[in-house]
């Protein structure tokens, strides 16, 4: 057991115990349990060494990533493609250009829209955090041959395809075709 925390299997037998006779695809549910599980302990491992020394978020270093490759792009587009609301990137954004590593341009045929790009500071820093950030990525990804490591990432595709494609439609059926309640924050509705 690691300090402080349950093990994998000690996890999955206190579901078992738990769920008892409750039926459950326990396949899917180990699948999407290890998944979130594996997503967790690798963004904890990399903000708390390759992103800490760069005084990145996990969500930053994204950020900074999307448009790093990208080259500059629509803030929207920024925001998709790093899986965030456009909020999140708003406040993400003004922290990354007040360290002066990202800045913002109006968009250049449509006034209501911006872009975003790495300065020259922006983008000396990917070039310093990116080889560490993969060497991170081979370290925890070691205990997989090249042939499973791309078996896994095929089979992590298959998973995101059936959220993007199905995703919409299943929520609706679920919701009888209304919309979402509105996301709440956590916080106490202000009296």
């Amino acid at each position: 057991m690691v300090s402080g925390h349950r093990s994998v299997e000690d996890t999955d037998e206190a579901v078992r115990a738990r769920l008892g006779d409750t039926p459950v695809r326990q396949e899917r549910m180990a699948a999407v349990a290890g998944l979130y599980r594996a997503a967790a302990s690798v963004r904890q491992h990399l903000e708390n060494s390759v992103l800490r020394g760069a005084e990145l978020t996990w969500t930053s270093f994204v950020v900074l990533w999307v448009v790093w490759v990208r080259g500059a792009w629509e803030t929207r587009r920024v925001a998709e493609e790093a899986g965030i609301s456009k909020g999140t990137l708003t406040g993400v954004a003004r922290t990354l250009q007040s360290r002066g590593l990202m800045a913002r341009t109006p968009h250049p045929t449509d006034g209501r829209l911006a872009l975003l790009s790495l300065t020259p500071e922006g983008e000396a820093l990917m070039a310093r955090t990116f080889p560490e950030f993969h060497a991170e990525e081979a370290f925890v990804t070691e205990g997989l041959t090249d042939d499973e490591a791309l078996t896994l990432a095929e089979l992590l595709r298959r998973i995101v395809t059936q959220v993007e494609t199905r995703g919409a439609e299943r929520r609706l059926e679920l919701l009888d075709g209304a919309d979402p309640a509105p996301r709440r924050s956590g916080r106490r509705a202000k009296t």
